[in-house]
């Protein structure tokens, strides 16, 4: 799939949350079976988190099509997307859903330990994977090459209590970017 330039405004879907005090690399991307899919980045993101969370794969799966839903200028088949939009609507006069990328993230405790492997990253980017959002991170090396992959490596804060499904709207991050990025304002939308 081709990959998009980062838009000023993002809106990303939680789509698998993992409460483990850590979470390595093989966990994120199996060893073993996967082998053979080293020169096939399409198949190989078919075992993302397949041990770990067997719902992640076809879940970032209907977010990528949301974003392709998006780039081809129709409208949006996903209610809860529908919904999320229209609360952003009515909060924010300049939120605009044709120029907001939408992707999935994955909200983890401590996620990358363990190997260098780079498709711990580029499985969840191929897959429409926009961030991810984590206490901290095992190792510098997992957050580099979720960023060499165009994925938001965010850390909270504080504790927060994301679940799977839950939109988060991060206006202007781009412009946050050129910051020292301290802290970058994101909204939880509420859609319950």
């Amino acid at each position: 799939p081709k990959m998009e330039k980062l838009a000023d405004d993002i809106l990303i879907k939680i789509v698998s949350e993992i409460h483990d005090p850590v979470t390595t690399t093989d966990e994120l991307i199996p060893s073993g079976e996967t082998s053979s899919y080293r020169s096939n980045p399409l198949g190989l993101a078919e075992f993302t988190l397949s041990r770990k969370d067997p719902d992640y794969v076809g879940e970032a799966k209907k977010v990528r099509s949301m974003e392709e839903e998006r780039l081809a200028g129709k409208a949006f088949t996903d209610d809860k997307l529908n919904v999320a939009i229209a609360i952003l609507q009515a909060y924010d006069d300049d939120f605009k859903p044709e120029l907001t990328e939408i992707g999935s993230a994955i909200y983890a405790v401590k996620p990358g330990d363990g190997s260098a492997r780079e498709q711990a990253a580029s499985c969840q980017r191929v897959l429409g994977g926009l961030a991810n959002i984590a206490k901290e991170y095992a190792t510098k090396r997992y957050r580099s090459n979720l960023i060499n992959w165009g994925m938001l490596p965010f850390l909270l804060k504080e504790d927060a209590d994301f679940k799977v499904g839950d939109y988060i709207y991060v206006p202007n991050i781009k412009n946050a970017l050129d910051t020292d990025m301290k802290e970058i304002k994101a909204y939880v939308v509420d859609i319950e």
